[in-house]
């Protein structure tokens, strides 16, 4: 009467319908998707930091443990009894625009490994957009001139936010929903 089908094809549906399920309902998202959880992200997208309202170009690196991103003429200043750092945002390799000053307390020192010993860095909290969602993290200040990317997202950010898809690059949005504006934006609405 009916026609049995061998538990191989059977085993292979199942699988089958299980990975898409699985897929279809895991918590990684694709880009742009309002649903909160991970996001599938290339190995280069924009962002957009904060107060500057600067979009540049970001590598997604999960070799690296704290992001880091492309600073100048970094000075050090105490202020009521804490400790911060000026230092000039850069634009992208080839963005002819003007560095943008910003001034943020010092979260720490690092020493970052190199074939010559390690380099003394500072860090920072610096407020970024990322796929359409502010987000916050720590950044180490760098000159990054000689890197192709003005900043490299290690992934203290990355776990919980993304999943890399190597192959791809742009697959997030650089800007967050207007309610969030930038502190550039707001004093350009004041004036």
């Amino acid at each position: 009467m009916f026609n049995r089908k061998p538990n191989s094809v059977l085993k292979t549906s199942a699988l089958l319908i299980s990975l898409v399920s699985s897929f279809l309902f895991s918590s990684a998202t694709l880009a742009g998707s309002e649903t909160p959880g991970k996001v599938i992200a290339g190995y280069v997208e924009k962002i957009t930091v904060k107060e500057s309202g600067r979009v540049v170009k970001a590598k997604l690196d999960s070799g690296a443990a704290t992001s880091s991103i492309h600073a100048k003429v970094i000075k050090k200043f105490k202020k009521g009894g804490k400790r911060y750092i000026r230092f000039e945002l850069l634009p992208d390799v080839g963005d002819l625009s003007e560095p943008h000053v910003l001034v943020r307390e010092r979260v720490r020192k690092v020493r970052i490994k190199d074939n010559n010993g390690g380099e003394p860095r500072y860090v920072v909290n610096l407020e970024f957009c990322f796929n359409g969602r502010l987000e916050k993290a720590e950044f180490t200040l760098a000159e990054r001139e000689k890197y192709i990317y003005p900043v490299l997202l290690g992934r203290e950010f990355l776990a919980g936010v993304a999943i890399i898809d190597s192959e791809l690059s742009f697959l997030t949005q650089a800007h967050c929903p207007d309610e969030i504006e930038t502190e550039a934006a707001k004093k350009a609405k004041a004036s």
